[in-house]
């Protein structure tokens, strides 16, 4: 119990991530001896490393006084988390196994990756401007549709691998576990339909302050998240249009994730450094200290 006391924040998210990691060799270990692991287990090891990493996200939050959100590794950690909220949600009610096991392992490749590179988090930083909920709540709302995008990413990826050993008449191993095309290709749907409507609530809330004050929403910021929303959009419609299905439509989704991925730097680029720990404090944390303190 004292060494949890002890804990920082980021030994918290450290401690998620490497769960995560558990969870994944868990699952591989029944995927190569060609058995079904324990959708349950799998479930019980990923949520509890979602527990801790959403402990070392509130106390990241506490000290930056705003949604952690203002530096690569913070945004990492976020997307990490998101994605792992929608497997959570999506994952047992559509009974994919595997998907427990994609997403653990995406989970700890993205979460291991953001703590390894010290520059990441070398700052902490104020993501957003002062008191204004609406502001952090629109990039709040894109890092966790990129979640959905990430999920997404590990569906199209399992389309193409049950795609491959049907062609290829392989249905040992993993293959074994894939759910059919069929049910991927509206797994994939949703999923996209979903990251699109989480994105555009993200965009008109931008949008609506930067046209009142162009100074209250970084440039870069809102140009990067919009060119995102026009790529899956465009996407969406060429799905719905069946101009790009099938195995197109999965290397389209997997890239956009990457893509998404890499303008992570760019877009924490522009948030200011952290002066001191009482400026600047968001109204949503205030409150939750509100409940603490009394």
């Amino acid at each position: 119990m004292t060494l949890f006391l002890q804990m920082d924040d980021r030994a918290w998210i450290a401690a998620g991530n490497a769960v995560y990691a558990v969870a994944f060799v868990f699952a591989l270990f029944g995927v190569l001896r060609s058995r079904q692991h324990s959708r349950l287990l799998l479930f019980t090891i990923v949520a509890s490393g979602f527990i801790l990493q959403t402990t070392g996200l509130y106390m990241r939050g506490l000290e930056t006084r705003s949604c952690p959100l203002g530096n690569p590794f913070e945004i990492i950690q976020f997307v990490v988390w998101s994605l792992i909220v929608i497997y959570m949600a999506v994952g047992p009610a559509f009974r994919m196994s595997l998907l427990g096991f994609f997403s653990a392992g995406l989970a700890a490749v993205l979460g291991i990756l953001s703590l390894i590179v010290p520059e990441w988090d070398a700052v902490r930083r104020e993501s957003f401007l002062g008191d204004n909920v609406w502001i952090e709540l629109h990039a709040s709302m894109a890092i966790f549709s990129y979640g959905a995008f990430g999920v997404l990413a590990l569906t199209s990826l399992m389309y193409l691998l049950q795609n491959h050993s049907l062609k290829r008449k392989k249905l040992e191993g993993v293959f074994g576990f894939l759910p059919s095309l069929y049910q991927l290709e509206h797994m994939n749907f949703r999923l996209l339909v979903l990251g699109i409507v989480i994105l555009s609530g993200s965009i008109l809330i931008g949008a609506q302050y930067w046209l009142r004050d162009p100074d209250a929403v970084n440039p870069a910021k809102l140009l990067i998240t919009t060119a995102i929303w026009f790529a899956y959009v465009s996407v969406l419609v060429l799905r719905v249009r069946k101009t790009l299905i099938s195995r197109p439509l999965a290397w389209v989704c997997i890239a956009l994730f990457f893509v998404a991925l890499l303008s992570i730097p760019t877009v924490s680029a522009g948030s200011r450094p952290m002066v001191e720990q009482t400026a600047s404090a968001s109204t949503i944390f205030r409150a939750f200290q509100g409940v603490l303190d009394e």
